[in-house]
């Protein structure tokens, strides 16, 4: 987003880079309000994503007394291990989208809890990134879009649930928190944002027998949404139980609730192999 030099300064001189999707957080009541939901407790292992001019990680330091922060900016790395101790903070220079959470949580000692006010322009590719690693967390409070938010939540039938809505809805509980104006960042964005709190459901409700599978389907049918399922899920219209599944094949994605998504997407994982090759399923992360 365009900004000049006299509203991308902060107080301490860092200049905001634009590549990074550097906003940071100043308004005293909303920052205390998002201490609040998150409701952090000595001996949490915190992992705040983006700390950038501490605006959270102190307070956070202050009730869980450490936190492991990502960050990916250099300069914003040496003022943050200037600023607090290895005690309190530790800093670990990393892109995000390249962390192995799995294996940060073997170092912290057991499942972390998330928090962190997410660049807008990599948003939905951290998401999916955290949700290979969703057994790991205990949960996660996130600030994001407003907009990405909105479809996070939405509800099947709504013009904005879509792909990204099925798969989290999927693998979490989520709850829409507290919206955020522009004015609470320095810079400024152009959009609204809000906190969303993400808790993965345990291994015993999770009901997705291929993720990679489902990933896939969901992609797939949302690939052109006017179009009815028979279209976009062609190759697979007559290797599925449309009846026994209680979907029909004239409904477009948008109309599938969460549920129906992943009975049929378990139904396309069942489908013998002889039948399914060649399908052009494509299984990777989602």
């Amino acid at each position: 987003m365009p900004m000049s030099k006299s509203n991308a300064m902060s107080a301490d001189g860092h200049v905001a880079r634009k590549r990074f999707g550097q906003n940071f957080l100043h308004d005293p009541g909303l920052i205390s309000r998002i201490i609040g939901l998150i409701d952090p407790r000595p001996g949490d292992r915190l992992v705040e994503i983006g700390p950038g001019q501490a605006a959270l990680t102190e307070p956070l330091i202050r009730s869980a007394g450490h936190v492991h922060a990502i960050e990916i900016d250099r300069d914003l790395c040496v003022r943050l291990r200037d600023r607090f101790s290895d005690a309190e903070l530790s800093v670990e220079q990393q892109d995000v989208l390249r962390l192995d959470f799995q294996r940060l949580s073997e170092q912290l000692g057991g499942p972390v809890r998330i928090v962190g006010n997410l660049p807008y322009n990599i948003s939905t590719p951290i998401l999916f990134h955290l949700l290979e690693a969703a057994q790991c967390i205990v949960d996660q409070h996130v600030m994001l879009q407003k907009e990405v938010v909105d479809r996070m939540v939405a509800p099947h039938g709504s013009k904005i649930y879509g792909r990204l809505s099925v798969i989290l809805q999927a693998r979490y509980r989520m709850v829409r928190c507290l919206a955020v104006p522009p004015g609470a960042f320095l810079p400024a964005p152009k959009v609204d944002s809000a906190v969303i709190r993400m808790v993965p459901l345990p291994i015993s409700e999770i009901q997705v027998q291929d993720w990679p599978i489902f990933s896939a389907v969901v992609a797939m049918a949302f690939s052109q949404r006017r179009k009815m399922l028979r279209n976009t899920l062609a190759a697979y219209v007559d290797c599925v139980d449309w009846t026994a599944l209680g979907i029909a094949p004239t409904q477009r994605a948008e109309e599938l609730s969460v549920r129906q998504f992943i009975d049929l997407a378990n139904a396309v994982a069942s489908i013998p192999a002889p039948l399914k090759g060649g399908q052009g399923i494509e299984t990777g992360a989602p």
